[in-house]
């Protein structure tokens, strides 16, 4: 790689100081922007005491999306079985894949152009290097899309996330919401239609009226009946051979993912956790008292469906917008879960709540580690005033 490291060496010089082009220097941090994507930076601390490790924000990064690769692939191929299966026509493994690929692969494409494209303009205005945070933004976005969504829909959200939600804060590691969420809020609210009702989950959609392309949420909320008219076993559920975004069906994909996260100590077992409990005790409250379909499913299928288990792994514990006490990742995880199935249950419009819930605790999380802090100092000061009244 050392070629490719000359050649940005070289790109840089006409820009320097003394150079052909020496009045456009902010084109250097452009070029530094992609050079610190492919090669660690070569600057290092001089003074003071640091702490030193072998992992840094990139190597954090790649892991993260390294997770993220079973539910792409998984995608990719439910993308191309449900396809084929609404037609009611026999295909290969390969030609299911060709589907996903196809249509998923520009959806990758547009969400990293736009957003690395806003981000390197960012970085050229402000003079600095490009962020890596974006990276595993950009991968998240298109798992968490209809698969036939309009790809200039698409390049609009972004553009208006990475804007509004990330750069008007400051950048990776400023912002109060997750930039992915935000996008696929911004779609719905902007263009409901064509991220909600049957024919957006599945390619080509309702051109079987035998198999529809609606997700059991929506069948379950009213749309086609209640549990009775339910197409799917919890085994479809787990696997994720189910209508719905792009990555988000397979449960397995996503368990594998969050087991490369908790072992990599990246991923928060606090948040996971915790967030599946509030889940299932919000599900077991309305089995208690269930009267309608959403009410009366299982408090564990609850968390084979929708975007639950997507959300909690990869979207909850996002380092930078959750909770970063201790207590707080308890608290701030148990009210995902159980404010994601009362969103769910309540809101027959839209029946799948963990983007709201996770958005809703973004913008709570200061406030829960601000509460656990003073809470602390609290009970440190009472000790402190028992000692001194013993010793006295």
């Amino acid at each position: 790689m050392k070629f490719l490291h000359t050649a940005f060496q070289n790109m840089k010089k006409p820009f320097e100081e003394g150079g052909k082009f020496e009045k456009y220097s902010k084109v250097i941090h452009g070029i530094d922007a992609f050079e610190t994507l492919m090669f660690t930076p070569d600057e290092v601390t001089h003074t003071g005491a640091h702490i030193r490790d072998g992992i840094d924000l990139k190597r954090t990064m790649s892991i993260v999306i390294l997770a993220m690769l079973p539910c792409l692939l998984f995608g990719m191929y439910n993308a191309g079985y449900q396809h084929f299966l609404q037609l009611g026509v026999d295909a290969s493994f390969w030609e299911m894949f060709q589907i996903g690929l196809i249509k998923i692969l520009p959806l990758v494409v547009v969400s990293y152009g736009v957003g690395l494209g806003i981000e390197f303009g960012f970085a050229m205005y402000k003079g600095h290097s490009i962020e890596e945070g974006y990276l595993v933004t950009g991968m998240l976005i298109p798992l968490i899309v209809p698969i036939d969504i309009p790809l200039w829909m698409l390049a609009v959200a972004v553009a208006f996330s990475v804007v509004f939600a990330k750069e008007v804060f400051g950048g990776t590691g400023m912002n109060i919401m997750n930039v992915a969420l935000t996008t696929r809020a911004f779609l719905f609210f902007a263009y409901p239609t064509f991220m909600s009702g049957d024919k957006i989950w599945v390619h080509e959609g309702m051109t079987n009226d035998a198999i529809s392309g609606a997700t059991i949420l929506g069948d379950l909320s009213g749309m086609k009946g209640g549990l009775e008219s339910l197409r799917f076993t919890a085994e479809d559920m787990f696997i994720g051979l189910i209508p719905g975004s792009v990555g988000e069906t397979s449960v397995l994909a996503i368990l594998i993912g969050a087991a490369i996260l908790l072992i990599t100590g990246i991923g928060s077992w606090r948040i996971m956790l915790s967030a599946v409990i509030g889940g299932g005790t919000m599900g077991l409250i309305f089995n208690a008292f269930g009267a309608n379909g959403l009410m009366q499913f299982d408090w564990w299928q609850h968390m084979l469906v929708g975007g639950f288990a997507f959300g909690v792994v990869f979207m909850a514990t996002d380092p930078v917008t959750a909770a970063q006490t201790n207590k707080g990742k308890w608290i701030y995880g148990f009210l995902i879960g159980f404010m994601a199935i009362m969103i769910r249950v309540f809101n027959p419009a839209y029946p799948e709540g963990i983007m709201l819930a996770i958005l809703f605790m973004n913008v709570m999380a200061p406030l829960i580690d601000h509460y656990v802090v003073e809470g602390n100092i609290k009970k440190r000061l009472k000790r402190m005033a028992v000692k001194t009244a013993t010793a006295n």
